[in-house]
């Protein structure tokens, strides 16, 4: 099984301009957020809680993260549980909305992420490997930490595989065409 780094700097490899990385802020959030959003309907009351196929994908998630590490593993698990709370009260609401509100905030997100891409120079990760889609928000995650100050020596390693955050010139970009 790969580890926290070997995920993280696959798909760092993809990602090392500043401003790639800044709309994965935004657009990968807007995606993770509407797949939930999608996948909460039909939901089906047991025992006061709402299943739907959006929380047992959110649990599938929520383990593969902690099992690479425990405590990004609760800051994802905590992240998912708030968007499924957030989702069921949308796929609560008539189709429209519901709809609306989970196609409209996927195809942002993707119009977001590919700006990213366009200063990147290089094509997403997802395309290389599809399990680039599960470590994006995790990815997008560990870059918080790092801004934050925390967890250094996963920057530090993700680093040293990867290189670092660099702003991508013409030439640069040009070096890895999509």
């Amino acid at each position: 099984m790969k580890t926290l780094i070997d995920h993280l700097s696959q798909y760092a490899d993809y990602h090392r301009d500043p401003r790639n990385i800044h709309t994965h802020f935004v657009g990968v959030p807007m995606i993770m957020f509407a797949v939930v959003v999608l996948l909460s309907r039909p939901a089906w009351m047991l025992g006061g809680v709402p299943v739907s196929p959006a929380l047992f994908c959110a649990l599938a998630a929520s383990l593969f993260y902690w099992r690479l590490d425990a405590r990004f593993g609760l800051a994802m698990a905590g992240l998912l549980a708030a968007m499924l709370a957030v989702a069921q009260w949308l796929a609560a609401q008539p189709l429209a909305v519901w709809l609306g509100a989970g196609v409209g905030l996927f195809v942002v997100g993707w119009v977001i992420q590919f700006v990213g891409h366009y200063y990147e120079g290089r094509k997403p990760a997802f395309v290389d490997d599809l399990v680039g889609l599960i470590v994006g928000p995790l990815f997008v995650v560990a870059e918080w930490a790092f801004a934050l100050g925390l967890r250094k020596e996963v920057q530090a390693a993700v680093e040293q595989r990867s290189g670092p955050v660099r702003l991508r010139t013409g030439a640069q970009a040009a070096a890895h065409p999509q």
